[in-house]
């Protein structure tokens, strides 16, 4: 190992060990692995502390929209911070970024009026659900707190949200959920699908939520949360038609609908928000990550006019915010991220790129190992079985993610592995021939691993 002159790769892997904690990773095996450290990144590439660079197939954290080493974000964030490093948006206070970055959001997503910020995809969230709930509150219907969540869906790891979140592995060992959620079947053609059409498929999914509906009892309910793709629990693009029959049902049962826009949000499906790509509008909206591509923390929730005028009730304060909502610094360069976005239309590459990506992984179907498919514009995995017949999971104790993770780091591509096989969701300016790239990595990988 041939290390920099500028990073101690030995002496951080020492310090990583004695002192960082690593979500969502196996502590135990992690003291035995190690840490990747990442020292810079320039498009959709990162370079580790030892020279090597790798095509970053995961763009961070589903997040790196705009791809890495924008100098102008970090200019913008500098120019901020020594003008106005910080103030709050509490008691009335404001910011020009702020109000700046609300006002391009009412364009963006013109059926909201007004948008509160957070620092992240599980504040948003837990924003948006406790809304929600103010919503009914104010109206007289304080009943109204149940929340429909999905399973396979991921909202975040707040308490909140982690009750919203219907991956039993995130529930696990953290104490009792917070009540007042039930769940829905995901919309995974591949595992719930018992050989209907299409339309059929949705019609059934259509029917087990007014059967819960009626359950539960409507009066009962505030809202149904969904992400118009679902995505860390396994990249689950809903069938056609699926988001145009869910709405009908909680409209005519006055439920309100949160989009969870946290990964699909700002041009990872084709469209600058997966509403557009699969034409509904929701009543709030959550969003984060590809608002600054991650190169500062922020995140946000949308509400319609109607929302908004019964928040703005004449007799209440709304009692609830963030020390870091509207942070001035992270909203300049929210700004800036979207104004890169729409300068170079990236959601259009995000589409054809998206597409050619698709192409390439359904080659990889012909692998013995490989069950499914699946994503949509550049969000997209591939689910690896033990049996195709049956689609029957590795065992854990094989070790399967770790060993594609092995493989494909060691080929130059950083994805999401685990036992359930690859995901991938590179930057939105990745090109032609780093896609295909990217896929030829993942399938001598493949080969390596499960040949």
């Amino acid at each position: 190992m041939t290390q920099t002159l500028d990073w101690n790769t030995e002496k951080l892997l020492e310090q990583d060990l004695a002192h960082l904690l690593h979500p969502v990773t196996n502590l135990h095996r992690h003291r035995k692995s190690g840490s990747l450290v990442l020292v810079e990144g320039q498009g959709v590439r990162v370079k580790d502390s030892t020279g090597k660079w790798y095509l970053d197939g995961f763009a961070g954290l589903w997040n790196v929209n705009v791809g890495h080493g924008r100098t102008e974000l970090a200019e913008v964030a500098r120019e901020q911070m020594a003008r106005l490093a910080f103030q709050p948006t509490f008691f009335g206070l404001a910011t020009p970024p702020a109000i700046e970055l609300a006002s391009k959001l009412a364009q963006l997503l013109p059926h909201h009026s007004h948008f509160q910020f957070t620092s992240g995809g599980a504040e948003s969230n837990e924003t948006a659900m406790k809304i929600a709930r103010y919503y009914w509150s104010l109206s007289g219907q304080p009943e109204k707190t149940k929340i429909i969540s999905r399973r396979m869906a991921y909202h975040g790891i707040a308490m909140g949200a982690l009750a919203a979140t219907g991956v039993p592995a995130y529930h696990a060992d953290f104490g009792p959920l917070a009540p007042g959620f039930v769940y829905a079947s995901a919309p995974l053609d591949y595992r719930n699908n018992p050989g209907l059409s299409e339309g059929d498929f949705v019609a059934v999914l259509v029917k087990e939520l007014e059967d819960i509906i009626q359950g539960e009892g409507a009066h009962t309910i505030a809202a149904f949360i969904g992400e118009p793709v679902q995505g860390a629990g396994g990249v689950v693009p809903p069938p056609e038609g699926y988001w145009k029959a869910i709405v009908p049902i909680l409209k005519k049962h006055n439920i309100l609908l949160i989009a969870d826009e946290v990964i699909t949000g700002f041009g990872r499906t084709g469209r600058m928000f997966a509403q557009e790509t699969y034409g509904f509008q929701a009543d709030i909206t959550s969003f984060a990550k590809g608002i600054t591509s991650g190169y500062i923390p922020l995140g946000g929730v949308g509400v319609t006019p109607e929302i908004f005028e019964r928040m703005a009730t004449p007799d209440r304060m709304f009692m609830h915010g963030f020390t870091y909502s509207g942070h001035p610094v992270a909203c300049a360069v929210g700004l800036a991220n979207i104004g890169i976005i729409e300068r170079e239309r990236l959601w259009e590459n995000a589409e054809v790129r998206g597409q050619q990506l698709m192409r390439r992984l359904r080659e990889l179907e012909a692998h013995p190992f490989v069950g499914n498919v699946r994503g949509k514009g550049l969000m997209a995995l591939i689910e690896v079985v033990e049996d195709q017949s049956s689609k029957k999971t590795f065992d854990a104790a094989k070790g399967i993610g770790g060993k594609l993770q092995a493989a494909s780091r060691k080929r130059g591509l950083i994805a999401r592995c685990n036992d359930t096989g690859f995901a991938v969701a590179p930057p939105l300016t990745i090109s032609e021939a780093e896609v295909d790239e990217m896929v030829n990595i993942l399938g001598e990988s493949l080969e390596e691993v499960l040949a």
